[in-house]
């Protein structure tokens, strides 16, 4: 089995920064990709962030980003790791959500791509 576990959320004052990580643990072995989504009370569950793994012939990732966040988050990973982290800065009220990642992966004794969830983790910004 796999498991996700978040850590980083918080309260942080609007304009400020925090950085969420979330590890991979159980039988990895192809992540397909990492998404970091966010649910905000009242509103549908939304994608943040996207890394596309280059894949076995080790091209580079690909990231994209929600139009709201382009230019102030930053989704990265630790391929050594099993990890993603998630970097928000200049954070504004509109962030405001419970931050979820989500991996896509093969896991060993599955055949084909799995999906798996973190627990979410609250971020709060202060005016």
């Amino acid at each position: 089995q796999v498991q996700l576990v978040e850590s980083g959320g918080g309260l942080v004052q609007a304009g400020g920064s925090l950085s969420l990580s979330c590890a991979a643990s159980g039988s990895v072995f192809a992540i397909k990709a990492w998404n970091w989504y966010r649910q905000a009370p009242g509103k549908q569950r939304e994608l943040v962030a996207t890394i596309t793994s280059g894949g076995i012939t080790n091209h580079a990732d690909s990231v994209n980003y929600a139009d709201s966040v382009k230019g102030r988050f930053a989704i990265s990973r630790d391929k050594a790791k099993d990890m993603v982290s998630l970097q928000m800065n200049s954070l504004k009220d509109e962030d405001k959500a419970v931050y979820y990642c989500n991996l896509v992966a093969g896991v060993v004794g599955l055949v084909g791509l799995s999906d798996y969830w973190g627990q979410g983790t609250q971020v709060t910004v202060v005016s």
